[in-house]
This record gives C-alpha cells, structure tokens and sequence, in this order.
C-alpha cells in the first residue's frame, strides 16, 4: 500500500436530518364544508451511518470529507399523508474502525466484523400532525409538532488493523524483510531507519490451505509511548493482534535488553499487550557463525520461546511460519 494513501485516523463532521413538522391541515372537501383534522405527520430526518466494507483497507476516502449532512424530513400533507423521510447517508469504513466523539477517550463503538453497521447521528423524529390533537371538545385542533432536529458533533475515526501476527520492533530490525520472505507482500526495504512509515499487511500461506495474516508495524523506539519517533502512531495497531513477534537483529550488543525495552514501550503504552502470547525473533541469523549463535542464546532465557531466522538464507523461516500457526491454533 502506498504510503501516501494510507490514512489510519480522520477527524469529521456529521450532521443527521432534522424531523419534518406536522401538517395542521384541515378537511375542506365539496360536501365536507366543516371537515376535521387531516394534518399528516413529518418525515423522519435522514441518519447518518456508519458501515462496515471489508474491500477499503484505509480511511483516505474521509481525510477530504470533513462535513456529512444526511436529508432532512419532508413535512407532513393534508389527508393524512406524511412526509418523506430524509436520505440516510452510509459512510463506509473499514474492518477494524474505531469511533470516538472528539475530545472523549471511551470508544462509541469498534466495528469488526464485515457488513456491520452503526448508526452514528439518528435523524431527527418527524412532528405529529393535528389530527392526533383532537379531543372531544377540542375538535379542530390547528396546531401540530415541529419536528425534532437531527444530531450533529464532531467525531474521530481511527482505523486498528486486524491481523493475526504482529511485528515489533527497533528501526532496521528485518521486519518488513521477513515479512516479504514469508507472504507476497512488498512492502519498501532499505539500509536506513524509518523505512516503513505505514503498517504493511501480508497474507502467509502454510501447507494444507493454511494460512493466517502478519502485520509489519513501523518501527517502535525507546520513549514511542511518549510521542517519540512513529510508534505512538502506530502503536494502537498492535492491540489486536493475536500473537506478536518481537524483532531483535543478530548483531544487536544486547539481546534481551533491546526486547525489554519494546516490552517496556507496549506495557507503558496498553498494559494488557504483555499479556498476549509472543515469540523472541533474532533476524540476520546469517551475520552468525554457529559458535555467535550458541552465545548469543545463552542470553535468552528458556522460559522465552524465541527462534534465529535469515530472511536471506531461509534459515528457519519454515519452522518460525509452524511455531506462529502452533501458537494461533491453540490461544491461550
């Protein structure tokens, strides 16, 4: 995907339709001289709704639609006829959506599930026309209901990218190269930090139709949860994944000491990210002789499940695509 149109957080406008007001008309007919009420009642005001389309995969289409207004509420008609109701309008999002009201933390709704809908302004109720007004002393009743306005606010929009595996860690550790070796995704690859500036998504394919989703998140550095660097961004993608991969290179100077600082960044950022099951990845495996890679698991302690990889060589790259669908067929 490419980074320009990749747009994971909008902010908009929405306005539902007011209500049409309610008709006070009164019966005149050729042989009905003094006929009674007959007002119809107004439409309904136009709702503004949230629908889910699992073919976007980015919020690009809202970042330049700030105000959406749905049809107001026709009026209501004499002889009983009530007024049309206002056009809906349907915003499609994709899969894995967030709503919040500006300036509130607690989530309207998380949208997950393909075709799902939410209606996120209701249009305003149509008013009754006269005729619900009549009493029997009161039998020509010319007054009826305005009709009620519809909602309207300021709302945020983020998009949390719905995969199976997450990638995690520093700058350069190989995630977008180990993604490219185990899926068809392409995402951009060079010698420099910050390299990925957008999530890349890749489907990984096992034998027997297997298969499940991996995302590579851009790169976390110490302090993210603070606003450093891109991992504040990008944080938030990690929240829903089932298992994430924690990136380490081979030639790192301290193996466990660059995976406590990523834990470190995701317990500050969501305390509830540590617990979800993971794996220690050392990357470059190739850069290691046999005798580099004896010491440098000495550092790891047995209790972590980890694994060396080259994404150049293919070194364990199958066993590693068997540990994750291991993992994800038997959660916790």
């Amino acid at each position: 995907m490419s980074e320009t149109n990749f747009v994971d957080y909008v902010k908009i406008f929405c306005k539902s339709g007011d209500g049409g007001a309610g008709s006070s008309h009164l019966l005149r007919a050729k042989f009905v001289p003094k006929g009674g009420p007959d007002g119809g009642d107004g439409g309904r005001g136009g709702h503004v709704i949230l629908k889910v389309n699992p073919q976007l995969w980015t919020l690009i289409h809202l970042k330049y639609k700030k105000h959406i207004r749905a049809g107001h509420g026709q009026p209501g008609r004499g002889h009983c006829a009530t007024g049309a109701d206002g056009k809906d309008v349907v915003i499609e999002v994709p899969t894995g959506t967030v709503i919040k009201r500006e300036y509130e933390d607690i989530p309207l709704v998380e949208l997950t599930e393909d075709q799902s809908e939410y209606i996120l302004c209701t249009g305003g109720k149509g008013g009754l026309g006269n005729r619900h007004f009549a009493t029997p002393t009161r039998q020509t009743p010319r007054y009826a209901q305005p009709g009620l306005p519809g909602e309207e606010g300021w709302f945020v929009l983020e998009l949390k990218l719905l995969a199976d595996v997450g990638l995690v860690g520093l700058p350069n550790a190989g995630k977008s190269t180990l993604l490219s070796v185990v899926s068809a995704a392409r995402p951009k690859i060079a010698d420099y930090p910050f390299t990925t500036l957008v999530p890349n998504l890749g489907v990984v394919a096992l034998s027997d139709h297997r298969s499940f989703i991996m995302a590579d998140i851009p790169g976390i550095i110490e302090g993210a949860h603070k606003g450093k660097g891109l991992g504040l961004r990008f944080l938030r993608h990690i929240e829903r994944n089932s298992m994430l991969l924690f990136l380490v290179p081979a030639d790192s100077p301290n193996i466990m000491e660059e995976y406590r600082t990523l834990l470190n960044e995701l317990q500050q950022h969501n305390p509830e990210l540590v617990d979800k099951q993971h794996m220690l990845v050392v990357t470059k495996a190739d850069l290691l002789d046999e005798q580099e890679e004896k010491e440098k698991s000495k550092q790891i302690p047995p209790s972590l499940p980890s694994l060396f990889v080259s994404s150049v060589t293919s070194k364990n790259i199958s066993q590693l695509k068997e540990s994750i669908w291991k993992v994800l067929s038997n959660p916790l």
